[in-house]
Protein backbone atom coordinates (compact mmCIF):
# COMPACT_ATOMS: atom_id res chain seq x y z
CA UNK A 1 0.00 0.00 0.00
CA UNK A 2 2.93 2.54 1.13
CA UNK A 3 4.57 1.77 -2.53
CA UNK A 4 1.69 2.48 -4.26
CA UNK A 5 0.73 5.64 -2.46
CA UNK A 6 4.71 6.43 -3.05
CA UNK A 7 4.56 5.72 -6.83
CA UNK A 8 1.19 8.26 -7.38
CA UNK A 9 3.25 10.53 -4.83
CA UNK A 10 6.35 10.58 -7.06
CA UNK A 11 3.88 10.63 -10.63
CA UNK A 12 1.98 13.94 -9.25
CA UNK A 13 5.72 15.43 -8.59
CA UNK A 14 6.76 14.72 -12.24
CA UNK A 15 4.16 16.93 -13.31
CA UNK A 16 3.78 19.39 -10.70
CA UNK A 17 8.24 20.07 -10.55
CA UNK A 18 8.65 20.54 -14.37
CA UNK A 19 5.55 22.95 -14.70
CA UNK A 20 6.70 25.06 -11.54
CA UNK A 21 10.21 25.40 -13.04
CA UNK A 22 8.18 26.61 -16.22
CA UNK A 23 6.52 29.43 -14.47
CA UNK A 24 9.71 30.11 -12.03
CA UNK A 25 12.53 29.80 -14.13
CA UNK A 26 14.26 32.28 -16.43
CA UNK A 27 12.11 33.49 -19.56
CA UNK A 28 13.76 32.17 -22.83
CA UNK A 29 12.40 30.72 -25.91
CA UNK A 30 13.25 27.22 -24.96
CA UNK A 31 11.90 26.60 -21.77
CA UNK A 32 8.28 25.36 -22.59
CA UNK A 33 9.92 22.52 -24.96
CA UNK A 34 12.12 21.81 -21.66
CA UNK A 35 9.47 21.48 -19.58
CA UNK A 36 7.84 19.14 -21.72
CA UNK A 37 10.65 16.98 -22.39
CA UNK A 38 11.44 16.88 -18.37
CA UNK A 39 8.01 15.97 -17.96
CA UNK A 40 7.17 13.77 -21.08
CA UNK A 41 10.78 11.86 -19.21
CA UNK A 42 10.06 11.61 -16.16
CA UNK A 43 6.35 11.13 -16.08
CA UNK A 44 6.68 7.76 -18.52
CA UNK A 45 10.36 6.87 -17.01
CA UNK A 46 8.61 6.50 -13.79
CA UNK A 47 5.17 4.67 -14.90
CA UNK A 48 7.42 2.45 -16.78
CA UNK A 49 10.09 1.34 -13.77
CA UNK A 50 6.39 0.63 -11.65
CA UNK A 51 5.49 -1.30 -14.49
CA UNK A 52 8.23 -3.67 -14.70
CA UNK A 53 9.07 -3.99 -10.73
CA UNK A 54 5.84 -3.25 -8.92
CA UNK A 55 3.14 -4.43 -10.94
CA UNK A 56 4.95 -7.93 -12.09
CA UNK A 57 2.74 -9.75 -9.36
CA UNK A 58 -0.62 -8.11 -10.85
CA UNK A 59 0.37 -9.40 -14.54
CA UNK A 60 1.67 -12.50 -13.42
CA UNK A 61 -1.19 -13.42 -12.06
CA UNK A 62 -3.30 -12.76 -15.47
CA UNK A 63 -1.25 -15.89 -16.92
CA UNK A 64 -0.71 -19.02 -15.39
CA UNK A 65 2.88 -20.36 -14.20
CA UNK A 66 4.35 -16.90 -15.25
CA UNK A 67 7.62 -15.22 -14.25
CA UNK A 68 9.14 -11.45 -14.38
CA UNK A 69 10.52 -12.79 -18.04
CA UNK A 70 6.99 -13.66 -19.52
CA UNK A 71 5.50 -10.33 -18.23
CA UNK A 72 8.33 -8.47 -19.96
CA UNK A 73 7.89 -10.73 -22.84
CA UNK A 74 4.09 -9.05 -22.44
CA UNK A 75 5.13 -5.97 -22.64
CA UNK A 76 7.79 -6.54 -25.39
CA UNK A 77 4.89 -7.99 -27.19
CA UNK A 78 2.52 -4.97 -26.92
CA UNK A 79 5.67 -2.19 -27.10
CA UNK A 80 5.89 -4.17 -30.98
CA UNK A 81 2.20 -3.42 -32.02
CA UNK A 82 2.03 -0.20 -31.06
CA UNK A 83 5.42 1.72 -31.86
CA UNK A 84 5.05 -0.31 -35.22
CA UNK A 85 1.37 1.09 -36.03
CA UNK A 86 2.38 4.46 -34.98
CA UNK A 87 5.44 4.21 -37.48
CA UNK A 88 3.15 3.13 -40.17
CA UNK A 89 0.58 5.53 -39.21
CA UNK A 90 3.52 8.43 -39.67
CA UNK A 91 4.80 6.87 -42.68
CA UNK A 92 1.06 6.05 -44.32
CA UNK A 93 0.76 9.98 -43.66
CA UNK A 94 3.27 11.24 -45.79
CA UNK A 95 2.85 9.06 -48.01
CA UNK A 96 -0.62 8.83 -48.98
CA UNK A 97 -0.85 12.88 -48.90
CA UNK A 98 2.03 13.03 -51.49
CA UNK A 99 0.52 9.90 -53.07
CA UNK A 100 -2.56 12.16 -53.68
CA UNK A 101 -0.84 14.78 -55.13
CA UNK A 102 0.91 12.87 -57.76
CA UNK A 103 -2.09 11.43 -58.82
CA UNK A 104 -3.43 15.06 -59.29
CA UNK A 105 -0.82 15.71 -61.49
CA UNK A 106 -1.10 12.40 -63.42
CA UNK A 107 -3.51 9.85 -62.60
CA UNK A 108 -1.52 7.40 -64.87
CA UNK A 109 0.93 6.72 -61.63
CA UNK A 110 -2.17 5.12 -59.45
CA UNK A 111 -0.14 1.50 -59.45
CA UNK A 112 2.81 3.02 -58.42
CA UNK A 113 1.18 5.16 -55.56
CA UNK A 114 -0.80 2.71 -54.37
CA UNK A 115 2.27 0.28 -53.58
CA UNK A 116 4.22 2.83 -51.86
CA UNK A 117 1.29 3.33 -49.53
CA UNK A 118 1.24 -0.49 -49.16
CA UNK A 119 4.51 -0.86 -48.36
CA UNK A 120 4.26 1.83 -45.32
CA UNK A 121 1.38 -0.27 -43.85
CA UNK A 122 3.52 -3.04 -44.22
CA UNK A 123 5.18 -1.91 -40.96
CA UNK A 124 2.24 -2.15 -39.40
CA UNK A 125 1.98 -6.40 -40.45
CA UNK A 126 5.79 -6.69 -39.39
CA UNK A 127 5.19 -5.34 -35.69
CA UNK A 128 2.09 -7.59 -35.42
CA UNK A 129 4.60 -11.13 -36.73
CA UNK A 130 6.64 -10.07 -34.37
CA UNK A 131 4.46 -10.25 -31.49
CA UNK A 132 2.91 -13.06 -32.51
CA UNK A 133 6.50 -14.29 -32.33
CA UNK A 134 6.90 -13.00 -28.64
CA UNK A 135 3.77 -14.82 -27.58
CA UNK A 136 4.23 -18.06 -29.32
CA UNK A 137 7.58 -18.02 -26.96
CA UNK A 138 5.78 -16.97 -23.88
CA UNK A 139 3.64 -19.86 -24.17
Amino acid sequence: MLVNVLFLVALVLTIVFPVVGYFVGEQNRGRFKRTVLTNCFAFFGIFLFATVFLFTSTANAAVDGSSLSSGLGLIAAGLAIGLSCIGSGFAVASSASAALGALSEDSSIFGKALIFVALAEGIALWGFIVAFLILSRIA
